[in-house]
């Protein structure tokens, strides 16, 4: 069975008609030019016929694939009942069942409590309010290559200026920036071991203290466990233990943004518990719900109690359809067995990618932790020159063969997968296969160029 089927030029007729319609501001331009009709699994219906294998997942927000019908009957049941109140006016059962839920999964042995939020962002800027709150400091420590989101705090805490933060500004004061232990790209003259890279990027962060900011001033550091916009970077283990013990020690709280690495993404359900460090607060978004509005942050109860009645909150947060679909996701998360399915799947990822690496010079990197995986396209592995243009084509051309993809990276120049983690694995293979053909035409291109050049 094929499962990518797309019959001519996309856009197709009708896609194009409505895509062609001015009202919708121009910085939603999509990826994909075509107009989903329905989905289902790791499937999307365009409403021309085209079917298109999702490997982006909603910028990976569908661990458990589109439209699972368990999923589809928990918000049936909970619209027909009550569709909102606000918790803090009339509260509900799911909101407190999802906190209890959350608490009990979070790594460590203290009493922990939760609250909900509608989007990533909103979870990062209640987050460093909840740590300012309960330390009554003032600075917060983020690293280069981060995505937090895009309001004022959480903007802030980002890195990438393009096109995130260009021509914005002023942002939040005392925030400052260290380099994360990118080691694919680790400045030196020489090849560098992940433990070597842990250990500068360590001494880069304590200088923190000596150059930047008081030790005494400084309420919180916040890290994405694996960087997922800056390209799906996974940091040496040996830094995030010495980040773990030395703000534990010094008395600053560590917040972990699972946003994109939480549900079962790195094969476990956090990738905190997969590094082995207990973050003070962790943030919570994406699959959450499986794509309904909805966010959290889970922390020490001591903590997450500091902010005072009223401090944090908002009308629609932790709304009680979204707080329905989440339970059903955890559930789903179980029966499923999604956090092993996921080893699956990134397995699978992760031997086709080096395979491609082998064989074609313009992959420069594969890695990845569970199905959370990424390629890094250059135009010369030496150099390491930044293939962001034909990173751009490739996934253009797959998409006209029916697979979705997303790119990532500080360069535009990496191709990350966020599938449902219950993908098939025909449907998978069938991806990489088109990926595959794709890469091996603009490969060629990019040789042919390089040669002409020379």
């Amino acid at each position: 069975m094929k499962y990518a089927q797309v019959k001519g030029e996309l856009p197709g007729i009708l896609s194009r008609e409505l895509l062609s319609n001015d009202a919708v501001a121009a910085s939603f331009g999509s990826l994909l030019p075509s107009v989903i009709e329905r989905a289902e699994g790791a499937l999307i219906l365009d409403i021309d016929g085209n079917q298109f294998i999702d490997l982006a997942g909603g910028v990976g927000a569908m661990n458990v694939g589109h439209s699972h019908p368990l999923i589809v009957k928990a918000i049936t049941e909970a619209a027909q009942k009550f569709t909102h109140t606000d918790f803090t006016v009339v509260p509900y059962a799911s909101f407190i069942r999802l906190a209890q839920e959350l608490c009990r999964r979070a790594p460590g042995t203290s009493p922990k409590k939760a609250c909900f939020f509608n989007s990533g962002t909103e979870a990062v800027e209640h987050a460093i309010h909840i740590a300012k709150k309960a330390t009554k400091k003032r600075a917060v420590i983020c690293f280069e290559g981060a995505f937090h989101g895009r309001t004022f705090m959480s903007l802030s805490l980002t890195s990438k200026i393009n096109p995130y933060k260009a021509g914005l500004g002023p942002f939040a004061p005392d925030i400052y920036r260290t380099p994360y232990p990118y080691v694919y790209r680790w400045p030196g003259s020489t090849p560098t071991t992940p433990d070597q890279v842990a250990a500068e990027a360590f001494s880069l962060f304590e200088k923190l203290f000596v150059t930047q900011v008081s030790i005494d001033d400084v309420a919180a550091v916040i890290i994405e466990p694996i960087q997922g916009e800056a390209g799906f970077i996974v940091p040496p283990a040996a830094f995030l233990h010495q980040l773990n013990d030395f703000c534990k020690s010094h008395g600053i709280l560590l917040i972990a943004d699972e946003v994109q690495t939480g549900y079962g993404r790195t094969g476990r359900f956090l990738a905190s518990e997969y590094f082995g460090i207990q973050p003070d607060i962790i943030t919570l978004g994406k699959s959450i719900a499986a794509g309904m509005p909805l966010s959290a942050i889970v922390g020490s109860a001591d903590m997450m109690d500091a902010a005072g009645p009223g401090a944090i909150g908002g009308t629609f947060v932790g709304n009680p359809v979204s707080c329905a679909a989440a339970l059903e996701v955890l559930n789903i998360y179980d029966q499923e067995n999604l956090g092993e399915r996921a080893l699956g799947v990134g397995k699978l990822l992760t031997d086709r990618l080096n395979a491609f690496r082998e064989r074609y010079e313009l992959v420069g990197d594969v890695r990845g932790v569970g199905a959370m995986v990424a390629m890094e396209l250059v135009r010369d592995r030496e150099t390491k020159e930044p293939a962001d243009r034909e990173t751009k084509e490739i996934i253009r051309r797959c998409q006209q063969k029916g697979v979705i993809l997303f790119k990532a990276g500080i360069y535009s120049n990496v191709i990350r997968f966020l599938s449902s983690l219950n993908i098939l694995k025909e449907q998978l293979s069938e991806a990489l296969d088109i990926l595959e053909e794709v890469l091996s035409e603009v490969d060629a291109e990019v040789r042919s160029r390089y040669y002409a050049a020379k």
